[in-house]
């Protein structure tokens, strides 16, 4: 297992992610402990010692389990995180109730590593204002010795990670965010990480084959991966892509299958970066099976200066991109739902007058059209 040094921490650049853990029929409120039990104990028996939970996950059930199987294990011998969940705006003003209920389902009496959940434009607004107290009153658990180290994890825009940051990022300590060969500039985690360094916050990753998604690619894509590693996998080009990025610690992969278990820390056995070529042929990859699904908005915003509803095009079409490049997923209709209705693709009249001016010649009133219907707007 490689490790990497965070203060006087030698961490697993594997950590176990608990959200996608075995289900009994299929129901992810029943958590198969014994599957999930043994997928731990392998793990941790091959040096795996970062495992990451969260409030919601599993719909409350991750803590309980994640808890109950780690306790059979001497404490200084793991590092478990978990996340107060901002994501939800109903538990902005729980935190004093929240936090001992989650030391309380999980067992233990402190959490090593404690993040400010999916901060976002959902809910930015509520994680800055000072009446909720978050942010005071996580410091002030970590004072306490009950959080070890304090993080965040962020899915919005590089914009609303840097307002976070403005105001608290002298007490972050690491952060995560969604890392892959896609999003490096699909959402822009090139300069997330770079904002990031200004910081000297240290990244942890989540997604890094953004669901499944780059466990598998077309055989074109396939075969100029094979030609450059014969003897490496699909998946594991994603893994070696973010070994290549110095200032990753931890990498999370939400595992459900022994046999994940098992890839993943052989992946993770031995440190194998690519080199200039590979990277590059990774990235353009990367380009071209976005492009495919990808409308060519370059930002240039003619169209803004002629819409007579003030829309944010390009951030509309950026969030269109992505929406339909996933196939759904939460990123797109959470942004989306933070804006004004006024805002919205659906408050595009289709007078196309931005596509008038638009270099690229993109059929701007359809689109908006489209992600309307495709996020049930009226």
């Amino acid at each position: 297992m490689i490790y990497k040094q965070f203060k006087d921490k030698k961490l697993s650049a594997l950590g176990f992610g608990t959200m996608r853990l075995p289900l009994i029929d299929g129901d992810d409120s029943k958590v198969d402990e014994a599957k999930a039990a043994e997928m731990f104990d392998y793990a941790i028996k091959n040096g795996v010692n970062y495992f990451d939970t969260a409030y919601g996950y599993h719909c409350g059930n991750s803590e309980i389990v994640t808890g109950k199987i780690l306790s059979k294990y001497p404490r200084d011998s793991f590092y478990i995180a978990t996340k107060f969940p901002g994501y939800d705006l109903r538990n902005m003003d729980k935190v004093e109730t929240i936090f001992p209920e989650q030391l309380q389902k999980t067992g233990f009496d402190y959490f090593d590593f404690y993040l400010v959940h999916n901060v976002c434009e959902r809910n930015i607004e509520q994680y800055l204002d000072p009446k909720y107290g978050i942010y005071d009153y996580l410091m002030e658990q970590k004072k306490k010795g009950l959080i070890r180290h304090l993080g965040f994890s962020v899915h919005g825009s590089y914009e609303t990670m840097e307002r976070f940051l403005e105001k608290y990022g002298e007490g972050m300590e690491f952060c995560q965010i969604q890392l892959n060969y896609i999003d490096w500039d699909f959402q822009d985690a090139k300069e997330k990480i770079e904002l990031l360094k200004e910081y000297k916050i240290p990244v942890w990753v989540m997604e890094p084959v953004r669901g499944g998604k780059l466990a598998s690619l077309d055989e074109k894509y396939a075969a100029q991966l094979k030609a450059l590693r014969p003897d490496e996998s699909i998946v594991s080009w994603a893994f070696r892509f973010i070994q290549t990025i110095p200032e990753v610690v931890v990498t999370l992969s939400g595992m459900t299958e022994f046999e994940q278990v098992k890839e993943n820390i052989e992946i993770f056995s031995e440190n194998k970066e690519l080199d200039g070529k590979e990277l590059s042929t990774l990235l353009d990859i990367a380009e071209d099976m976005t492009s495919k699904k990808s409308l060519p908005c370059t930002k240039c915003r003619y169209c803004t200066s002629h819409c007579p509803m003030e829309l944010d095009i390009p951030e509309l079409l950026e969030l269109y991109n992505e929406h339909t490049f996933t196939g759904g997923g939460f990123i797109a209709p959470m942004r989306v739902n933070s804006m004004d209705e006024d805002k919205r693709p659906s408050a595009c009249i289709g007078c196309q007058s931005c596509e008038a001016v638009c270099p690229q010649g993109i059929e701007i009133s359809k689109a908006m059209a489209d992600f309307s219907e495709k996020l049930g707007l009226k």
